[in-house]
């Protein structure tokens, strides 16, 4: 069963069949259903949000928490069955056999009426360039090679020394973990003084279920025992946690695999130390390597698998502000933990399609989401328009009406299965399925389904789903656990994917009943005084043993963004009344336990789609957390975007192979061409080598706006020959907040599709 809704049933049409074809669609949406039985509105002049008290014109969205017992016991309440046979699930979805079309999640409306033109995107990688903009407001580019001025020698910050005595320290300990912890690391520290740290092998501390008195005891031993490493494993039972705790290995951080050294125990000793353990790092340094990675036709966990492998680091110890990108030339901030400048340079001569640079130390890691937003400059090639005015005034719509800021199809992933068909089957607690549509694209699974088929022939770098089938293998018929092989942020993104679906659709649906020009009763607003900046943050995870000395979770996809709760009310009368909002600060709500559904008719398009897909937005059918709407925040949206700063060119080629752009890589080849020497790439790349033919009056003028009004006034020729016929291209460049899709930028300028499918049919 595919994901249809009346929405999803909508052609991309071009602005003048909308304006035939709007009211019969929107006769397809209304009469929507009315509120469930009981779901009486209250006073229009309560439904506001005081604090953290909220206020729902809709019952339904005072969620109550997910239940804390096992899923089996979940439903052995008469309560249980009676409501799983009032709602039964949907049936699982197949596969999709044709590629993600815009309609399928929902993206189907324009901001203006302005026609469009054709025009080419990412024909060539180096066509989409993307420089990561930071929290301070600073373009992040690639400038130099050059290692930091500082002297990375000196004395050890850290101290402690594994011959000092500890006694003091160990009689605390045996107050804190108790006698049997207390025995085994005096026990450790004795055979550690005796010189046998080479194949000493670590020992794990009693059970223990309590994570605050866990966090304690990292705290101690990283207090009073410098010189050891601590982390959490699990039993294999999937439940208890325990401590580990082994002895630092030097400079050059931990030794990877230890010995598993635990008999039939059962704990999962073979888990590897991040390179945090590191001992020896000079006291005056910062404790994480900062650097600019710039990048050509790669996704940001693969650059950093490469470094990470040539390192000899766990992908772990990376820390990015987001995901960029991959058909793309990209330019970002990325933190490495207690790693010499040098090291990460040397790296650059053997680097293919990635080059890093700018190095500084300093003394915190990025996490997800520290970014301020992304500058875009993106080509549009092979532009075909009935004149220049046609093309100025699709500019001149972008520009003023801005864009419908949808979820583009990347969020939704490339592969055969979108991921918010997963998604829906963890909303559901249908964990054979959602394994089933993780891995039923891969031959060597699907079909039979044999394991040990499959972990023979699947690629290596394919690190998630050889995850899950060692996962299957260890525990047979546990789908459960195999979905909690995947790290953290990528089984998090599954259900994102779905709450962004249900955005899309719900934007859809609000542009089309209301239009774009005002605020109606009911909207979800930004209140008055909160800026951008104080409303926005990522989603936080509350990761098990934030004290560890381990990173506390993995590099994976960008987090959803969120909005602050706090700052978002229902608009009514007297806001109406005094013209307080405009639309720019309408918002619409991507679901959760904390968040409130408009006050008018859009509401009931969220759970009119969710109960076609079988699931429910105020309570969970499982408890399982990570897996639940009720169990996430959730958080707030802009309907719409308008790019920022935003300056345009209309110019004209003759050569294909020509970049139209200079990339951070082609600038620096002046100053530094031995250090950027060309990146071995498959004929396409922007290096310096391929831009002999990009002529120098590329930057030299542009026509830039204040925001209102974009134009050109004259066309540029660039080419290698004048023999050769002259294509038009338009060179776009402007700056968005993270999160926000640049292709649906793109989309609204075009009015065409932004999917893979359909612009290969401009690249023909």
């Amino acid at each position: 069963m595919a994901y249809s809704t009346p929405l999803a049933q909508f052609p991309l049409r071009s602005p003048h069949e909308e304006d035939k074809q709007s009211s019969r669609a929107g006769s397809r949406l209304l009469p929507l259903p009315s509120p469930p039985s009981g779901g009486r509105a209250p006073h229009r002049a309560s439904n506001r949000m005081r604090g953290r008290r909220l206020l729902n014109p809709l019952p339904l969205l005072l969620t109550p928490k997910p239940p804390s017992r096992p899923l089996a016991a979940h439903f052995r309440g008469a309560r249980a069955r009676a409501r799983a046979a009032a709602h039964p699930p949907a049936p699982s979805p197949a596969p999709r056999r044709g590629p993600l079309a815009e309609p399928d999640v929902g993206i189907t409306r324009f901001a203006s009426p302005v026609p469009g033109f054709r025009g080419a995107l990412k024909q060539r990688y180096s066509d989409f360039v993307v420089h990561e903009v930071a929290r301070d407001g600073a373009l992040v580019r690639l400038t130099s090679f050059d290692l930091p001025d500082v002297d990375e020698s000196g004395g050890n910050a850290e101290g402690g020394d594994a011959g000092s005595d500890h006694s003091r320290a160990l009689e605390s300990f045996r107050l804190l973990c108790g006698e049997a912890d207390h025995d085994a690391l005096r026990r450790f520290l004795e055979r550690a003084l005796e010189g046998g740290d080479g194949d000493l092998s670590s020992i794990i501390l009693s059970a223990d279920a309590d994570k605050a008195h866990r966090s304690e005891v990292h705290e101690f031993i990283k207090r009073n025992f410098k010189f050891l490493i601590t982390d959490t494993v699990e039993h294999s039972d999937g439940t208890q946690k325990c401590i580990r705790v082994r002895l630092g290995s030097g400079p050059r951080g931990g030794r990877g695999r230890t010995k598993r050294g635990m008999g039939s125990s059962g704990w999962r000793d073979d888990r590897p130390f991040d390179s945090r353990g590191s001992t020896s790092w000079p006291y005056h340094l910062g404790k994480f390597l900062r650097f600019h990675l710039y990048k050509e036709n790669r996704d940001t966990q693969e650059a950093l698998g490469v470094i990470g492998k040539m390192l000899g680091v766990q992908p772990r110890s990376f820390g990015v502000a987001g995901t960029k990108d991959k058909r793309a030339v990209t330019t970002q901030q990325v933190t490495l933990f207690k790693v010499h400048a040098g090291r990460l340079a040397a790296l650059n001569s053997k680097l293919i399609g990635i080059r890093v640079g700018d190095f500084s130390y300093v003394n915190e890691g990025l996490v997800l989401g520290q970014l301020k937003g992304n500058r875009f400059a993106i080509t549009l090639r092979n532009v075909v328009a009935e004149s220049d005015d046609v093309i100025k005034a699709a500019v001149d719509g972008l520009s003023k009406n801005g864009f419908i800021n949808y979820y583009g199809l990347q969020r939704f992933g490339s592969g055969s299965v979108p991921t918010h068909f997963v998604g829906a089957a963890l909303l559901r607690g249908e964990w054979k399925h959602a394994v089933s549509l993780i891995l039923g694209t891969r031959v060597h699974y699907k079909g039979h389904g044999d394991i040990d088929v499959a972990l023979s022939g699947i690629p290596r770098h394919l690190t998630v789903e050889r995850a899950m089938l060692q996962r299957l293998k260890k525990y047979p018929g546990n789908y459960l656990q195999a979905l909690m092989a995947i790290p953290k942020t990528l089984r998090l993104m599954y259900v994102h994917s779905y709450q962004s679906y249900l955005w899309n659709h719900a934007a859809s649906m609000r542009v089309e009943k209301y239009g774009i020009l005002q605020v109606v009763e009911g909207d979800l607003v930004y209140k008055k005084g909160c800026s951008l900046g104080e409303a926005a943050t990522v989603d936080t995870f509350d990761d098990d043993d934030s004290q560890t000395t381990s990173p506390e979770m993995e590099i994976s996809y960008e987090t959803l963004p969120e909005e602050v709760i706090q700052s978002v009310q229902i608009a009514d009368s007297e806001d109406l009344l005094k013209a307080v909002y405009t639309f720019e600060d309408v918002v619409l709500p991507l679901p959760g336990s904390e968040t409130l559904l408009p006050g008018n008719d859009v509401a009931e398009i969220y759970h009119e789609i969710a109960k076609k897909d079988g699931i429910s937005l105020i309570e969970s059918v499982h408890g399982i957390k990570d897996f639940s709407i009720t169990g996430m925040k959730g958080g707030y949206r802009r309907v719409l975007q308008r790019p920022i700063d935003f300056e345009w060119d209309l110019m004209t080629y003759t050569d294909e192979t020509v970049p139209l752009v200079e990339t951070d890589l082609a600038v620096l080849s002046k100053t530094q061409p031995s250090e950027a020497n060309k990146l071995p790439s498959d004929g396409t790349s922007s290096c310096p080598s391929c831009d002999s033919g990009l002529d120098a009056s590329l930057d030299t003028s542009r026509s830039t706006t204040d925001g209102t009004e974009a134009s050109s006034e004259k066309t540029k020729s660039i080419g290698i020959s004048d023999l050769l016929p002259k294509k038009l291209a338009v060179k776009l460049e402007f700056t968005l907040p993270a999160s926000s899709y640049a292709t649906m930028a793109i989309r609204e300028l075009t009015k065409t599709s932004t999917s893979v499918a359909y612009q290969k049919t401009l690249n023909c």
